[in-house]
């Protein structure tokens, strides 16, 4: 081969490269089986949360991360009129909490309350790798905050799906100065601090978000996480996340 070709094909091929790197800068994909998504209903305002959110935090350094489990943290808030508002709560997030409540046919919400894959669970032990086999979950996302989803189910069919893409907060930390917790210095991993619900009209679809989180000062931010329910249902399907580093 000549080497003014050579030199020209390595010149395409090394364009070629940087221009998919600048087009997708985050790239995650689940695997076949089910990746577990871990809720917890947490608030700054109540005494119990300290130590389960705690436990929460721990699941940053575990091998299986993003792999086998999501976990997510919505912060509530109902305890804000109760002398201390926590500035990570939001109604949406209580929102949550009582959609799960109505489904489950009760009225009664608290704090702290983990739910796994949609259902009540008492945390302790990292829940087991799952063996259900969903499909495959990809999330690419641009340095501009543009969010492109994809799901390829293991069944055949086409069926519609609604995305849900969060953004994470960690190392945050809050003195309280009222409330239960008075005088703690907190520290939040995994907060929810936005999320966007999209429709996916089918699995082969694109769905394209923009993350106007990003913008926000970088240090608030640690990871995307993103979910997939059936319309109208709250288990999830399948999950996938990973980090902004």
């Amino acid at each position: 081969m000549p080497a003014k070709l050579f030199r020209g094909l390595l010149f395409l091929a090394c364009a070629w490269c940087a221009a998919s790197a600048s087009a997708h800068d985050y790239l995650w994909e689940s695997q076949q089986t089910r990746t577990h998504l871990i809720e917890l209903f947490t608030s700054e305002g109540c005494s119990s949360c300290p130590p389960a959110e705690a436990w929460l935090s721990k699941l940053k350094t575990n091998a299986h991360l993003w792999k086998d489990f999501v976990p997510v943290a919505f912060h509530v808030d109902y305890w804000d009129n109760l002398g201390w508002p926590d500035r990570f709560a939001a109604k949406p997030w209580t929102k949550r909490q009582r959609t799960y409540a109505t489904a489950w046919n009760t009225t009664t919400v608290y704090t702290p309350e983990f739910i796994l894959d949609g259902r009540e669970w008492h945390a302790g032990e990292i829940p087991l790798a799952s063996t259900d086999r969903p499909g495959v979950l990809r999330v690419s996302v641009t340095e501009d905050g543009t969010t492109i989803v994809n799901f390829n189910p293991e069944a055949a069919g086409a069926r519609s799906f609604d995305v849900y893409l969060a953004t994470l907060g960690f190392s945050l930390n809050s003195d309280v100065k009222a409330g239960e917790n008075r005088g703690r210095k907190l520290q939040h991993d995994f907060v929810i601090l936005s999320l966007v619900k999209e429709p996916m009209t089918a699995p082969a679809a694109e769905v394209r978000v923009s993350i106007d989180a990003l913008r926000q000062k970088q240090s608030e931010l640690g990871a995307v996480a993103v979910w997939i329910t059936e319309p109208g249902r709250t288990e999830p399907v399948q999950a996938v996340a990973g980090w902004l580093r």
